[in-house]
């Protein structure tokens, strides 16, 4: 019973994590990026609050939850 719940449990980060991973924005700057320069920019001052910063960010998060799952799954398997 308890490996049936952790198995829907672990189901459901895997699809919310692929989910957040889809709705980053890709990071395609590149070069461009840094020939441009990090100019001190209000944008880039509050960098931390957007959208992008908290998907990172939730992206740590759930994936840590997950290898847990997958670490919990093998020890009661």
């Amino acid at each position: 019973m308890l490996k049936t719940i952790i198995t829907v449990i672990q189901l459901l980060f895997a699809v919310i994590l692929t989910v957040v991973v889809l709705s980053q924005s890709g990071k395609t700057a590149g070069l461009s990026g840094a020939i441009g320069g990090g100019a001190d920019t209000f944008l880039s001052k509050n960098k931390a609050r957007t959208l992008d910063a908290k998907l990172a960010k939730a992206t740590k998060y759930i994936a840590i939850a997950f290898i847990l799952l997958t670490l919990a799954l093998n020890m009661v398997a």
